[in-house]
């Protein structure tokens, strides 16, 4: 019987307090979403949401349903504290004042 060919991929996610990388070995074939599934990171950090939160591979966000290839960084990308534009006007008006 022939096994099933896999290919590994990591799985990172990272807040303040806790940074996670995870090889992940997964089918040949597996989306984005399968692939976060399978990486038992959902349980870990019960704050992220596939449904809200944006997803991607080496920096592009991309659909879930988006194929991995071997050697893919999925990266879980969190919600910004801050715009930046208005963070930058900020610390500018501080300075000149």
């Amino acid at each position: 019987m022939a096994k099933a060919e896999t290919i590994a991929v990591e799985v990172v996610y990272a807040r303040a307090d806790v940074q996670r990388l995870l090889e992940v070995e997964v089918p040949v074939g597996a989306s984005l979403r399968e692939v976060v599934e399978r990486s038992g990171l959902l349980q870990q950090c019960p704050e992220i949401d596939l449904d809200r939160d944006p997803v991607g591979i080496f920096g592009r966000v991309l659909a879930l349903d988006t194929q991995v290839t071997a050697g893919d960084r999925i990266e879980i990308y969190r919600p910004l504290q801050a715009d930046p534009k208005e963070a930058r006007r900020r610390r500018a008006k501080g300075r000149t004042a």
